[in-house]
């Protein structure tokens, strides 16, 4: 996991609902860093740099994809 590198930040545990689904569905290795913080305390997140997306080097580009669709095609504001 250290080699995995930060895709994108997020705030709010609701924020990544729908990416981790089109995550899965595309078998894109991933975790949230902060996420069970974020989940317990929320007010902690800004604190702690916000909830990171964090893949491997090799998926950086189609995960880049699936966020710039998602924030495309919904109403959804995926920073």
């Amino acid at each position: 996991m250290q080699e995995f590198v930060v895709a994108a930040i997020f705030n709010y545990t609701h924020e990544i609902m729908v990416l981790k689904h089109r995550l899965d569905q595309e078998g894109i290795a991933y975790f949230f860093e902060n996420e069970t913080t974020a989940s317990v305390a929320p007010m902690y997140t800004i604190a702690f740099g916000g909830i990171r997306l964090k893949v491997h080097p090799n998926d950086l580009s189609t995960v880049k994809s699936i966020l710039d669709e998602l924030n495309d095609q919904t109403n959804l504001t995926i920073v």
